[in-house]
């Protein structure tokens, strides 16, 4: 992931799933107890973020840097510690190096309250993408590509604020070409929620 600074800087913004996927996957054949008590730090961190989801940015900065700040901080001592006991060439001080080398960007959640933990929202997205690929192979011309990548966009961004894609696409056309265009932002995704989810009750 990559998060935009107010100042216009992109940074990295590392993902814990990927971490959390390593230490799973030595743990479920293995049952080993350091891999084991990784996923256990991990999944602190991932209930801090259930219990604030949904809430507005500066909600989630504040918990964090109260409860998932410390947590971070005895993870990565425990971490470091033990990347030093287990045997250098092991899948496991692979996991643990994974971990630290991306250091940074794995806690720079915790600083920014419109940052996720991990990036399984943006994968999701586009797993349909990737699956139909075979089927439209060919967008016809970088335009096209273009064009199709800002379809994609808006429906997966309707999709992740509860709206119905088809009926956002109706609306669009419908309203798009009398809607004023220095107000065009008024027919994005998270703006229609409410009044298409309040459409779709009325016609059911």
């Amino acid at each position: 992931e990559r998060a935009r600074t107010g100042s216009g800087l992109i940074l990295e913004a590392g993902c814990w799933a990927h971490v959390r996927r390593k230490f799973h996957d030595l743990w479920k054949p293995q049952r080993s107890p350091i891999a084991g008590e990784a996923l256990l730090r991990i999944g602190a961190l991932y209930r801090i973020e259930r219990e604030i989801r949904g809430q507005a940015p500066p909600l989630r900065w504040a918990v964090r840097q109260a409860r998932a700040g410390p947590l971070l901080a005895t993870l990565k001592d425990w971490m470091t510690t033990t990347l030093q006991i287990v045997s250098a060439k092991s899948e496991l001080a692979g996991a643990l190096r994974y971990a630290l080398t991306r250091w940074t960007a794995l806690a720079r959640y915790v600083e920014n309250g419109r940052i996720e933990i991990d990036n399984n929202a943006a994968e999701r997205s586009l797993r349909g993408i990737g699956v139909g690929r075979k089927n439209w192979l060919f967008a016809g011309s970088d335009a096209g590509g273009e064009r199709a990548a800002a379809f994609y966009s808006l429906l997966e961004t309707a999709k992740l604020n509860g709206v119905n894609p088809q009926a956002y696409l109706a609306y669009l056309f419908e309203h798009l070409p009398t809607h004023a265009v220095n107000r065009v932002d008024e027919l994005l995704p998270w703006h229609l929620a409410v009044k298409l989810g309040q459409d779709q009750r009325q016609a059911a």
